[in-house]
């Protein structure tokens, strides 16, 4: 990028004299002019303390001390570039002309290209899916899907169960996480808590989102800050809202990758490596999402898996804090729900899609987890 030149800026590399003196210079001292090209690779060492000075057009000039790291400033004033400087000379967008004033012609030193003097976009985000205040109730089970965008999401108020790649992160308000590209996810809640939650989904381009992947932050301020703008933002639907949407998520997740490297205000917590008793917990859970209206059983699930119904146990156990039988049930409870909202089937019916012995094994069950009846539930919800 280029800089500004003035006195501060330029300390180290030499003197810019105040404007009032810059006229000041014998205009009978000889001096060189060197035309420039805009793509201008020369590098030169100043052999004594240099004047230059623009002559026609607009150019920069790029200094270093040590010949590798430059700073690029904007030459609208003439300079003194000191003794040992190692500087290049170039038009900014056209042809352009500087004058040099030395002792000792500055010293041709190579010719490389010099580092870029624009800023240009590394991450973007190239579009928003969808952007969703979730309000659930208790003990809400979601059962789990993957799609092709990457998914933001952070907890508002209460607590919800994130489970990912068979790890499940406890998110509390003020929490939040990333999901990758087709990564496979779940989130519930324990009964009697009713989390509110910000879902969001998103396609990226020119930066790797990896090291935020699966792991819970503590979202620093100015993240949670920019969430509450966005939600109020979301309600104008102006001519700039779509891209005011983008510019600031784009700031939520430059924010967050430059928390992973230089961690300042908000606590981070980094998930364990991806290893193969995650991929058998992920699998798992995909294949009881994916069948739930099936007769499922913890044996059939752990022969889906390539595994013995005691290891599958364990690894639930330790990784998940529940058994997978448990857990085929909560998720056939949730898609009971489902089910009663659609109001298609009967009471029975859905009993019976679900493989539950009876109706009355399955209404008992239903109330143990919800806290109602399936009746009083549909009589809630239509």
């Amino acid at each position: 990028m280029i800089r500004n030149l003035n006195q501060v800026s330029f300390q180290g590399f030499g003197v810019v004299p105040p404007e009032r003196n810059q006229q000041d210079k014998n205009s009978e001292t000889p001096y060189d002019v060197w035309k420039l090209a805009k793509d201008e690779g020369e590098l030169y060492q100043a052999l004594d303390d240099t004047w230059i000075s623009c002559d026609s057009g607009t150019s920069v000039l790029s200094v270093s001390r040590d010949g590798d790291t430059f700073q690029h400033f904007y030459l609208d004033k003439p300079v003194w570039v000191r003794q040992g400087i190692v500087f290049g000379l170039r038009a900014f967008l056209s042809e352009a002309s500087v004058k040099l004033s030395f002792s000792q012609a500055p010293q041709l030193v190579g010719k490389r290209s010099l580092d870029s003097i624009r800023v240009d976009r590394g991450l973007q985000v190239e579009c928003i899916y969808t952007f969703f205040y979730q309000e659930k109730e208790q003990g809400f089970v979601f059962p789990g899907e993957s799609h092709p965008m990457a998914e933001l999401t952070y907890v508002d108020q209460g607590e919800l169960h994130s489970v990912a790649d068979g790890q499940d992160l406890l998110l509390k308000q003020g929490d939040l996480v990333i999901y990758g590209p087709d990564q496979w996810h779940m989130q519930y809640a324990q009964i009697g808590v009713a989390p509110r939650y910000v879902t969001l989904s998103f396609d990226v381009s020119g930066g790797d989102l990896t090291p935020l992947l699966n792991r819970k932050f503590t979202a620093p301020q100015n993240v949670v800050g920019i969430l509450k703008f966005m939600l109020r933002e979301q309600e104008n639907q102006d001519l700039f809202t779509n891209d005011i949407l983008l510019s600031e998520l784009n700031l939520i997740l430059l924010s967050l990758l430059r928390e992973t490297v230089s961690p300042k205000g908000g606590k981070l917590q980094t998930s364990n490596a991806i290893h193969s008793e995650n991929e058998i917990i992920r699998r798992a859970q995909q294949y009881i999402s994916t069948h739930i209206r099936e007769k499922l059983s913890v044996p059939l699930v752990a022969r889906q898996v390539d595994v013995s119904p005691s290891y599958l146990t364990a690894l639930f156990h330790k990784n998940l804090q529940i058994s997978p039988g448990e857990y085929i049930r909560r998720i056939k409870l949730q898609e009971s729900k489902q089910m009663i909202r659609e109001n298609h089937l009967n009471f029975t019916e859905i009993a019976a899609a679900l493989q539950y012995s009876t109706v009355h094994h399955f209404s008992r069950q239903f109330k143990e987890k919800f806290g109602i009846t399936p009746s009083e539930y549909a009589k809630s919800v239509r």
